[in-house]
């Protein structure tokens, strides 16, 4: 089984795939780890920035790890496997501080899909990027179809979904996929975010959920939120709360 190593250095976070024996591939206690790793980040008010990548030059991530999802029952596999990573590459999305993925090599299948949740992607010169799924009778299942729409043009999905090709560091960069290509990708997401040091996480956090909210990346969520946010700082919502628990009716007097 693979690990998730989490490092924290000043006010970044370092997540990195450890399960080097299998090109970093995903299994159920990854997919575990990085939920509660991402929790924690999402809580840990002196955390600014996450950067996500995987152990050695080989490769950010292979994939899901055939081994786990492979014997699993149709309604297993539904529910169980393809659920339970939404539920997480959507957390990872919603993360209300800036996220990087560092591309320091392969990138295929449902890690392509994980680099696709994170705000930006800085990769090697060596990355390769794919979605060879169909070469084993399947498809993508943690949002290659979807997320991916909204971030690879479509003719360029299609060669990759369809077609099984795979594209370079450069071809990525090129299509926006990619923010910058570098000989130490680690390094420069690193030196990219110190940077937010100096940035209000409130303001890039509210600007995300906006973003989000713009291109449909769980639109609902993201409007409420942003809503909610609003409210909670108005006069009706404190008069309201302390009504309730003095078990009296409240008294909206103000339009603050």
């Amino acid at each position: 089984m693979g690990n998730v190593l989490f490092e924290k250095i000043e006010s970044r976070a370092l997540v990195t795939l450890d399960h080097p024996r299998k090109l970093n591939a995903l299994d159920i206690t990854m997919l575990q780890q990085l939920h509660d790793i991402f929790e924690q980040c999402d809580t840990d008010s002196t955390i600014r920035t996450v950067i996500l990548t995987g152990s050695g030059m080989k490769a950010f991530c292979s994939g899901a790890d055939i081994n786990c999802w492979s014997e699993l029952s149709p309604t297993e596999f539904s529910r169980e496997w393809i659920l339970k990573g939404h539920r997480l590459f959507d957390r990872i999305a919603c993360l209300g501080k800036p996220t990087i993925a560092v591309l320091n090599g392969l990138a295929l299948g449902g890690g392509l899909e994980l680099a696709a949740t994170c705000d930006i992607r800085i990769a090697a010169p060596h990355a390769n990027l794919g979605l060879p799924e169909a070469q084993i009778g399947v498809i993508p299942g943690w949002s290659g179809t979807q997320r991916l729409a909204r971030l690879i043009p479509e003719p360029v999905l299609k060669e990759m979904v369809l077609f099984g090709r795979r594209i370079s560091a450069t071809r990525s960069f090129e299509i926006g996929f990619t923010a910058e290509i570098a000989d130490d990708p680690l390094a420069r997401a690193v030196e990219v975010s110190q940077k937010m040091d100096r940035l209000s996480p409130q303001a890039n956090a509210i600007s995300k959920a906006m973003i989000h909210a713009g291109v449909g990346e769980a639109g609902g969520a993201m409007i409420e939120a942003i809503a909610g946010l609003a409210i909670a700082g108005t006069s009706d919502m404190k008069e309201g709360v302390t009504a309730f628990k003095e078990k009296r009716d409240p008294n909206f007097t103000t339009n603050k």
